[in-house]
């Protein structure tokens, strides 16, 4: 009721005010266990920088089961009412409310800090060096001294950028190497390296799939997925995550309306860690004669006896999922996206796709980094297998000091679920105060109700590093326990 008054201020007065305290909170009755509660909010006071109000709660008769007196509220800001540019659009004025607000009831920004030098199992912040959860060198390849002879002599050789597109006037003797060691690696006849993971999606799903088709997604599937199911122009169903008889019966009703299906899933999923049933999704996409995409973002590298992904893991055939994307920037140490497939779909993306034929080709620079750290993952195939014991042994520690991780298992993703945003930025901040940082995660990029701080584990990490990041969780998370449930009594 309170937040619905607070949007009313926002949206009515152009008003951002935050909640201070109460005089007076009576209850009557009991809460009705089913049916409607009605809130009746009177404004009973409005200064230039503070508000007070009343609140009744009735049930669905009429009857009174709690009043709550004397809200007081400080007004943040107190926008135009009519925009003026760029500047007074409501998402944009939305924003600064938010960040107004976290500021003022205390929280420092937990984004977009500056990090000096390589970050890996630690990183430097601020001059002070943090044991690191918030990277995804997932083996160490970013700043590995073969990792930069390579790039360094790309760009004495090429320049620091391929300075067009591809098509035109871009190509190098790098991109060619990069995608044939990933198609060999992969066990694919061939792929395609773009500037972007992100876009690679985007660009992929928009480009093969238009309004006569359907993408059906997991309900957790990454933005790029579902950003590239919208602009398509297909029709976009999510089925709840890794349910895989909700896909069957979906795929069931859905099939037979359209010309062509795309099943899209990931290997390992970014906000909880865990795996997609691939085996079981392959199943349903022979079943229903429909085309799969599998995002390999944070599972290349990881999952895997060699670390060649999900299909090596669940030991599926390559000729069993259509599209294998993954990107460069977290185990291949450098920055971009590719896609990997038949080599005939890959020579049909190279002439067609949008996102790679009218954009600038990878930098030479990011080109050779990919480049050497694929031929370093093929030289220390017992990396993927110590990060996984890394994460293991993380993930260990936690459930043993009763920290919810939710689904995570045998991958490098380790969420801590609090539930609440507060609670998370408060976490984090603590946590950060002990030199341990770590980001929290909090709607729209999860359900509300489902904010967490999320852990990258790394092959680099210490079992000290992992015992101790543990056990300050483990410590800082059980303080905020106790002030909740003082608070709740």
């Amino acid at each position: 009721a309170l937040q619905m008054a607070l949007y009313w201020l926002a949206g009515s007065r152009r008003q951002t005010a935050v909640a201070m305290g109460f005089a007076d909170y009576r209850q009557t009755t009991g809460w009705p266990e089913v049916g409607m509660v009605h809130c009746t909010a009177l404004l009973t006071r409005e200064g230039a920088h503070d508000l007070r109000g009343d609140f009744d709660f009735r049930d669905a008769n009429g009857g009174l089961i709690a009043q709550w007196r004397g809200v007081e509220a400080r007004v943040l800001t107190t926008t135009p009412v009519h925009p003026t540019g760029a500047a007074d659009l409501p998402e944009v004025r939305e924003l600064a409310e938010r960040k107004a607000m976290l500021s003022d009831a205390g929280f420092t920004m937990p984004y977009f800090q500056v990090h000096d030098g390589v970050a890996g199992a630690t990183t430097h912040i601020g001059g002070r060096e943090f044991i690191n959860f918030s990277s995804y060198n997932y083996l160490g390849f970013a700043g590995d001294p073969a990792v930069n002879r390579a790039a360094m002599d790309a760009v004495k050789r090429y320049g620091t950028s391929a300075s067009a597109s591809r098509v035109a006037s871009g190509e190098r003797p790098l991109h060619a190497e990069l995608e044939h060691a990933l198609a060999g690696f992969l066990g694919c006849g061939g792929a395609l390296t773009t500037v972007s993971g992100h876009s690679i999606n985007v660009s992929l799903i928009g480009h093969l799939f238009g309004p006569e088709d359907l993408v059906v997604h997991d309900s957790l599937a990454h933005d790029c997925i579902v950003t590239g199911a919208r602009l398509s122009g297909a029709r976009r169903l999510a089925f709840p995550h890794n349910d895989m008889a909700a896909l069957d019966t979906l795929l069931a009703a859905e099939r037979s309306k359209v010309r062509r299906v795309l099943i899209a899933v990931e290997g390992v999923y970014s906000m909880d860690g865990d795996l997609a049933p691939l085996a079981e999704v392959v199943a349903l996409k022979k079943k229903y004669d429909a085309m799969l995409l599998v995002d390999e973002a944070h599972s290349l590298g990881v999952l895997g006896a060699t670390g060649a992904g999900a299909g090596e893991h669940f030991g599926v055939a390559r000729g069993d999922v259509d599209l294998w994307m993954g990107t460069l920037s977290k185990t291949l140490a450098s920055c971009g996206g590719y896609v990997a497939g038949d080599v005939a779909l890959i020579d049909y993306l190279k002439f067609t796709m949008p996102g790679f034929v009218y954009s600038v080709g990878l930098s030479p620079a990011n080109a050779a980094a990919a480049l050497a750290a694929l031929k370093l993952l093929r030289a220390k195939p017992d990396l993927p297998r110590r990060l996984r014991e890394r994460a293991d042994f993380f993930r260990g520690a936690c459930r043993e000091l009763g920290v919810d991780i939710g689904l995570s298992d045998e991958s490098a993703v380790v969420p801590c679920i609090t539930g609440s945003s507060a609670k998370a930025l408060r976490l984090a901040q603590m946590l950060g105060a002990e030199r341990v940082n770590v980001q929290p995660i909090f709607y729209p990029a999860v359900e509300e109700g489902r904010a967490r701080l999320r852990f990258f584990i790394t092959a680099a990490h210490s079992d000290e590093q992992l015992s101790r990041a543990a056990a300050l969780l483990g410590r800082e998370l059980a303080v905020l326990n106790r002030a909740e449930a003082e608070v709740g009594s």
